[in-house]
């Protein structure tokens, strides 16, 4: 396979043009470290073109916002690349399942680039291509450097803050709880960013998405939907604790939304809920919590409505009333009236 050299001076004229180009960006030549594990994109949340492990370096070549452009830098085997149709680039990845990048030949792994990505060659050892690439990378994922301006943080600092509406939960980790004072429902490692999008006094209410692993049921298993019963608010209130955290589907009709007192100590004082009574007519008290980014769609409820709702339990039974307690997942309002 023929080396097809370019001069350093060509290179770097390639960087600074792409750093011109960003209206936004800043831009810098910083070396910061991958903190956890990461998606290499094409552009902001464009086409991922590898995925790098947490400790690799890379240099910083402009910040935009909650993106930044890096430069990644790198050994592949030959056998798994070939010379690039594309002018701009040495070689393109062919093996079907993507190949290893490496910190030198036959080195440690530092992540695995997609099938078809492009690459510039720097040079050649046996068997092996040193290659580069610039590509976009989440900020909060990043340690070190300088960014937009900001003066160069101290060892163990991030490059930037944590994008707008997200925080860091810092070195050790956090636990999200079922509600305050609460269960533990999931364990955040150290340094992730979640949203927040409720507080109330030192608590904050979090959103966290991500993946599991969750494949489908074995072929004449009977899947989770299938095997799935029904749980009643009489279940729910006969056996408080047992429920806690699980997310059921209730039919209920709207009385009234309200504000919990002091005296409720299982909500915040002040927190919105709705009281609601479970199929209407003579069934249990609900209470249904409402987080701040709902309310919008529970305000025009009008009373003894009737309203259809997907919530997680809270509690089995209230310390003041023994009122099951349901935080609010999503809610749809009956097309009839009352």
């Amino acid at each position: 396979m023929p080396l097809r050299r370019r001069s350093l001076g060509h290179v770097l004229l390639l960087i600074g043009a792409g750093a011109a180009a960003s209206p936004t960006g800043a831009a810098s030549q910083d070396a910061v470290t991958l903190r956890l594990e990461e998606n290499f994109r094409r552009e902001p949340n464009g086409v991922v073109l590898a995925r790098v492990k947490p400790g690799t370096e890379l240099r910083v070549l402009e910040v935009d916002g909650n993106w930044t452009r890096v430069e990644l830098d790198a050994w592949i085997w030959l056998r798994s690349v070939r010379n690039s149709d594309d002018a701009n680039f040495d070689l393109v990845v062919s093996a079907p399942d993507g190949e290893n990048l490496r910190s030198g030949p036959s080195g440690v792994i530092v992540g695995r680039m997609e099938e078809g990505a492009l690459l510039t060659e720097l040079e050649r050892d046996p068997g092996w291509a040193h290659v580069s690439r610039t590509g976009w990378m989440w900020t909060a994922s990043l340690r070190g450097g300088v960014a937009s301006g900001e003066t160069g943080p101290g060892p163990g600092e991030r490059l930037a803050r944590a994008p707008s509406g997200f925080t860091s939960v810092g070195d050790a980790g956090a636990s999200i709880l079922k509600a305050p004072d609460g269960d533990t429902l999931a364990i955040v490692s150290p340094q992730s960013d979640v949203e927040v999008v409720g507080r109330e006094g030192n608590w904050a209410r979090v959103r966290v998405e991500g993946w599991m692993w969750l494949p489908p049921t074995r072929p004449g298993a009977v899947s989770d939907s299938e095997s799935a019963v029904t749980i009643e608010p009489a279940d729910v209130m006969a056996r408080p604790q047992a429920y806690v955290g699980r997310v059921v589907e209730w039919t209920l009709q709207f009385i009234s939304l309200e504000r919990a007192e002091a005296v409720r100590t299982d909500f915040f004082v002040g927190e919105p809920f709705l009281l609601t009574r479970f199929g209407g007519g003579d069934g249990p008290f609900i209470y249904v919590a409402v987080p701040g980014e709902r309310l919008d769609a529970v305000e025009g409820l009008v009373p003894l409505e009737h309203i259809s709702i997907t919530g997680r339990i809270r509690t089995g039974g209230s310390a003041l009333t023994g009122t099951p307690i349901v935080d609010l997942i999503s809610i749809q309002r009956s097309r009839e009236t009352p």
